[in-house]
């Protein structure tokens, strides 16, 4: 009986829509199982403190490599606004130099996605392509983006 119990009380909270890991349930010998809500990983990351994984913040990144070529810029565009749905601007990059700056706003948990994704660099691009990360700066979200863009000379 305890285990059908427990099989309704997973398909509720399933149907609800909470996270359950493994760690989720804690079940006992003599007591019924009871539900205890996973840390988050985005503030386990930042030491504990109080961080909202959904607050909207804003970083202006500089990246080095082959920021000019038309690969580097599209996986880019593609990690910023399809898969982390955040939105900015990449600039080109001047005098055929090799560094360019990527202006992101967004929820913090995917700015912070988007970040590690970056310095991952060359083995997420792909190819012969080069990518590190040069400087990560706080801004101030400005909210005048409505999507993400990279600008060509």
């Amino acid at each position: 009986m305890r285990s059908i119990f427990r099989v309704a009380v997973l398909f509720a909270l399933c149907i609800v829509g909470y996270p359950l890991g493994v760690d989720s349930f804690s079940t006992g010998s003599s007591s019924p199982a009871t539900f205890r809500p996973r840390t988050s990983v985005v503030s386990f990351m930042a030491g504990g403190s109080d961080v909202d994984p959904n607050e909207i913040i804003a970083r202006r990144i500089t990246v080095r490599g082959d920021v000019n070529g038309g690969y580097v810029r599209s996986s880019i565009v593609n990690e910023a606004s399809r898969f982390r749905r955040l939105i900015g601007t990449m600039s080109p990059p001047e005098n055929e130099s090799d560094t360019a700056e990527v202006y992101v706003e967004g929820k913090r948990k995917m700015v912070d996605g988007f970040i590690r994704w970056c310095e991952k660099g060359s083995k997420h691009v792909g190819l012969s392509q080069t990518l590190t990360v040069e400087n990560v700066e706080e801004e101030e979200p400005t909210g005048l983006y409505d999507g993400f863009y990279a600008k060509t000379n």
